[in-house]
This record gives structure tokens, C-alpha cells and sequence, in this order.
């Protein structure tokens, strides 16, 4: 049985992997249908028993496997998961499954608070430019299980790693990768932790049981970066250098170059097109105005951004953003906030109300040496389905520029 289906592919691809297996499958999650429409979508749900909207004791109790999606909070709490207990069945996830079937010798686990999933990137694509069979996994999103067949005693897996999936790690038999990094912890998620030491205790899995002469390598420690990237922010600079020291621990010939042709993850402050230096970003994945002020910060001259900001109303102050407003090339806000944001920004903004007029008349007034990042500190759920979906069609309509 798989505890929360999910909506970033981990549920999704245990669940095929589980069917290919000819395991019979239930799933149950709190969401109902209309919300879970697209992994839905994607499985074979006739041979799927779904209960969707509601979890059933009985379901626990009679369970033979349960594999627990990670984002339910302090499963040890969990009265559901505490019938499985009680009833003997034994409890998973979707990365303890992946890691009992390859050979830990041959695994890279990033962890931190931030940085981890561009880190884990920039090290499957060191890996991979030096002709090293490498699969990016984990919390990034998706599921190796499915590609079990083809990874052999060659592949390295680069496995980000999230405090959720760690403590499913932390269960007995304990586990860590022969490689790990930390790229730093401050206090996160004390909602699903309970209390900043569970946090602190989880992200130390990633090389508590390592064997002598296993490596862990900390952000903090990692020689500077000196090559160029298409990324902007001293950040992406920190997240590149120990990127090199994962990729050098497999071979220490690897060239840290090559990072100049990384274009970075989707929606994560993302470049595009194929100028240089890159026009375009987009960061649909910011959706607080926390999120908006350090991909800002990330350029040297604001002066030069024209920033697409606005969305769904989470009920959270926008007057960060708007502030911004004096700063900018231009401020172009769109969705349910966008008239907010541009009254409290004054005569500096424009309210565009769409993402299509926001970046026709944001194109409009660029000048040579100007970018136009997306960037938008809110939900995407008054027009789009979710942060991905903003990020296609903001690229769809850079495209032709």
C-alpha cells in the first residue's frame, strides 16, 4: 500500500515500479481525485484499489508493505502508521526501497538546507560530461526504481536527499551513501521535524554510518569556484564548488569547467535561450517574496532587471516585492496580487494582470545588457496549475525573442 500518491513523481513512480512488479497496489491519500488528477493520469489505475479523500484503519492493519510518501509529517505520530505498527506491518519509502536494491559504493547523498538540489544537479552533470554513467535521484524528483534494469556496477547514482527521506534512511537496517555532502543546515522544517534537533539528527544521516575512509564533504570547506556559469548569484558559486569536490571524489581528474554548460534546474532560477550571457530566467519555483528578494539579489545590477512578480494570494505581505519597485529596470505584476503589488510600488510598476502582457510590454522596454527574470513570490493557482506550468509558458514566450 502506498501512504500519499503525491504530486512530484515519487508515489507516482514507486507505484508503476510496484505494478511492474505485479505487487497489488492500493493507494491511499487525503486528496481526493480532482486534486491528483495528473499522477492519476499517468498510472494504470485499473489495476490500481484507489481510496482517495480518506485513510481506512483497516487498510493499515491489513497492509503486507506500506511505503509512506515523506511528506507526512512526524510519521512516528502518525495514528495510521501506529495501527501498521501495532499490526506488524512493516513500514518504507520510496529511497529505502531504491537504495536496498544498488550498491551504496556507489552513491552520492546531498543534503542541506538550501543548495541541494542545484548541487545534486551540477554533480550528475560533472559525472556525466566526464563520460560517467550518473542518475540524478531523490528529493529532485521522480523515482530511480524504474530505471533499476539499467544501472549496473558503472552507474554512480547522485541522490538529493531530503531531512524527510533521511529519517526513513535513519530506520533500521541504517543507512549512508559511501559519498555524502552537506551543503549547510539552519532550522527548516520544524513543522514535519517536530523540533530543530529531530531536523539537525536527520540531516546527519547522510554520513552517520558511513565505514572508514567514506567521505563527507561539508559547503563550507570546498576550495572557491573560479569558473564561469550561466547561473547567476554568489550562491550558485558556493553550490558549484563542492559540486567539483563530490564529482573530484569519484574521479579526481574531473574538470570543474565544465559547469560552464550546466543551464541549471527547471524553474530554479533558470536561463534561457541560447545567448550568452542569457536574456531570459525563470524562477516559477519562487513563490514567496523571500524566494523573489535573493533571486533579485543574485544579479549585480538590479538597475538592469525587469521583474514579472504576482499570483495566487497566500494572505503574506507583498510589500517586499513592491519595494523593490525603485530599484528595477521595471516591475510588471500579474494575477490575483498584481494590482496590489503595483498600487503599493506606485508610478515604478505596471499592472499587467496576464503573463503574456506582462513579458510583451516587460520586452518592449529592455535594453541591450537587460534581463527579464520571472520571479513571481506567490502561488500560481489563480491561472496556472502549478509553479511548473507558469515556468512553460514563460519560456514558450521568451522563445522567439
Amino acid at each position: 500500500m502506498i501512504m500519499g500518491l503525491g504530486a512530484f513523481g515519487g508515489g507516482e513512480g514507486v507505484a508503476a515500479w510496484l505494478l511492474e512488479q505485479d505487487a497489488k497496489v492500493t493507494i491511499t491519500d487525503l486528496r481526493d481525485e480532482s486534486a491528483l488528477a495528473q499522477p492519476l493520469g499517468r498510472l494504470d489505475t485499473d489495476r490500481c484499489r484507489l481510496v482517495l479523500g480518506r485513510h481506512d484503519e483497516a487498510d493499515f492493519a491489513q497492509a503486507d508493505l506500506i511505503i509512506v510518501n515523506p511528506a507526512v509529517p512526524r510519521p512516528w505520530q502518525n495514528p495510521f502508521l501506529q495501527v501498521a505498527r501495532e499490526a506488524g506491518v512493516p513500514l518504507s519509502s520510496e529511497i529505502r526501497l531504491l537504495i536496498e536494491r544498488v550498491d551504496r559504493t556507489r552513491c552520492i547523498g546531498i543534503t542541506g538546507t538550501n543548495g541541494k538540489s542545484t548541487t545534486a544537479a551540477m554533480t550528475s552533470h560533472l559525472l556525466c560530461e566526464a563520460s560517467i554513467d550518473a542518475r540524478l535521484g531523490g528529493n529532485i524528483g521522480g523515482s530511480l526504481l524504474r530505471e533499476l534494469d539499467s544501472i549496473n556496477e558503472d552507474t554512480w547514482l547522485v541522490l538529493e536527499l531530503s531531512s524527510a527521506q533521511l529519517y526513513w534512511l535513519d530506520q533500521s537496517p541504517s543507512w549512508s551513501p559511501a559519498i555524502a555532502g552537506i551543503t549547510n543546515i539552519a532550522a527548516n522544517h520544524l513543522d514535519w521535524h517536530g523540533d530543530e534537533n529531530h531536523y539537525r539528527h536527520c540531516k546527519g544521516v547522510v554520513h552517520r554510518y558511513q565505514l572508514e575512509n567514506e567521505c563527507c564533504i561539508r559547503g563550507e570547506t570546498c576550495p572557491n569556484y573560479s569558473g564561469s556559469l550561466r547561473l547567476p548569484g554568489t550562491h550558485n558559486l558556493l553550490n558549484a564548488a563542492m559540486a567539483v569536490s563530490l564529482a573530484q571524489s569519484v574521479d579526481p581528474t574531473i574538470d570543474g569547467s565544465t559547469l560552464s554548460s550546466f543551464r541549471g534546474l527547471p524553474h530554479r532560477l533558470c536561463p534561457l535561450g541560447d545567448t550568452y550571457p542569457p536574456r531570459f530566467f525563470d524562477d516559477s519555483k519562487s513563490t514567496t517574496p523571500e524566494a523573489t528578494l535573493l533571486a533579485v539579489a543574485s544579479f549585480p545590477e538590479p538597475a538592469r532587471i525587469h521583474l514579472i512578480a504576482g499570483g495566487y494570494d497566500k494572505g503574506v505581505s507583498l510589500a517586499p516585492i513592491s519595494a523593490l519597485s525603485d530599484t528595477l529596470a521595471g516591475l510588471y505584476t500579474i494575477g490575483d496580487t498584481g494590482e496590489m503589488i503595483a498600487r503599493d510600488a506606485g508610478d515604478a510598476a505596471e499592472s499587467c494582470g496576464t503573463l503574456d502582457r506582462a513579458v510583451r510590454r516587460a520586452i518592449e522596454r529592455m535594453n541591450e545588457g537587460d534581463v527579464l527574470l520571472l520571479s513571481p513570490g506567490c502561488a500560481s493557482w489563480d491561472q496556472f496549475a502549478d509553479f511548473r506550468e507558469r515556468g512553460i509558458a514563460f519560456a514558450s514566450l521568451v522563445s522567439s525573442f
